[in-house]
């Protein structure tokens, strides 16, 4: 039993390296290849996949994407844990992997409201948290110039009605933070690109503040390159029309359109976005399904959905400079503990076994049709 279990894994990343039978004939040899003129393929990496602990995701990581993004570890409560200490640890050997690889490193993220160390979350002064803002943004910034591609400089500061967040970053420095944010971190590396990015800002009201936002940046003279949508959709609702008229919206201000966070839910939720302070009732049997596997109907759907979001990003491909997906396999997901604990979510294109869905070959034959 236990060589079964340890070679499982093994024999299904062959399985999606070579492809079945089945898929042969309309696989391409993995997902950066089938994608390489159109735009980078990323993934989402956590601790232990920057550290290479499992051979066999490492293996897939490696064969399918040219884009690397961090989960969690250059969020300030882990690289900036106290006022006068910084971590370095993790995220050096991030952006080491990514040089190793030759893959485009993505930092993620200089101004969040969540995942704040605590010393920062108790500050109330104005001047102690402005000098805290000023010192996070210039020193990790400038300590990766040149090394990474690009950041995420400042994440989810709007509202779904499109205006500001009411976080600590707008109680205590006033609306003009995020633009003094960009112009900060544009000091501190300016061989850096420089993004904004939000969840559920392809949707109508959200877009426009967005919009509104991005223009305020850039009418202050100061640099933005380009805006990631998230992308956390839902199964049979991705809004497709939305999407659309948010990259050709964003595209018009000048800069380049990513999909930052991709993942399509397959179980019950009832609201739309990724607001991680949102849950529901973990005791309701009905909102975890597919505890056993997922249903062919589903994953069919599933791969429907993948399709048709790629032929769309296909079709604008000239505006779009990447997609990444916010998880390696679905044993990685996020989705699998929020918003409910202890689901078996399966949002992604690879499985718990390492092996590659009926989506993942949508994804690649969308490439080879376009």
């Amino acid at each position: 039993m236990k060589k079964t279990f340890l070679l499982l894994p093994v024999l299904c990343l062959l399985a999606a390296c070579s492809g079945s039978k089945k898929n042969a004939t309309n696989s391409a040899s993995s997902l950066k290849d089938a994608y390489k003129k159109h735009f980078t393929i990323g993934t989402a990496l956590n601790a232990g996949q920057i550290e290479e602990r499992n051979a066999v995701a490492n293996a897939l990581i490696k064969k399918e994407f040219n884009s690397i993004t961090p989960e969690n570890i250059m969020k300030a409560e882990i690289i900036h844990p106290e006022l006068e200490r910084y971590d370095f640890t993790l995220a050096d050997k991030f952006v080491a992997y990514g040089k190793k690889n030759n893959m485009e490193i993505i930092g993620h993220t200089l101004v969040w409201h969540s995942q704040l160390p605590p010393f920062a979350r108790r500050m109330q002064n104005v001047d102690s948290f402005k000098t805290f803002f000023t010192n996070h943004i210039k020193t990790v910034a400038s300590r990766y110039d040149g090394k990474i591609h690009g950041w995420d400089v400042a994440n989810e500061v709007l509202n779904e009605d499109g205006t500001m967040r009411n976080s600590i970053f707008l109680k205590l420095l006033g609306d003009n933070y995020v633009t003094d944010a960009f112009r900060l971190a544009q000091q501190a590396a300016p061989n850096t690109a420089l993004y904004y990015n939000d969840y559920n800002n392809e949707q109508p009201a959200k877009r426009e503040g967005c919009i509104k936002l991005i223009k305020k940046i850039q009418a202050a003279g100061v640099r933005i390159d380009g805006v990631g949508i998230q992308g956390h959709w839902h199964i049979g609702k991705v809004p497709l029309k939305d999407i659309e008229e948010s990259i050709l919206a964003y595209s018009a201000l000048g800069i380049k359109v990513m999909f930052t966070e991709l993942d399509i839910e397959v179980l019950p939720r009832n609201f739309t976005g990724a607001e991680i302070s949102q849950r529901m009732n973990s005791n309701d049997p009905t909102l975890n399904p597919y505890k056993a596997g997922l249903p062919d109907s589903v994953q069919q759907q599933l791969a429907k959905d993948y399709e048709a979001l790629f032929n769309l990003f296909l079709k604008h491909k000239d505006k779009i400079a990447r997609v990444t997906f916010w998880g390696v396999t679905d044993r990685d997901s996020w989705l699998n503990g929020w918003p409910v604990r202890g689901r078996t979510n399966y949002p992604l294109l690879f499985d718990r076994n390492y092996a590659p869905k009926p989506a993942y070959y949508k994804v690649i034959e969308a490439a080879k049709n376009n």
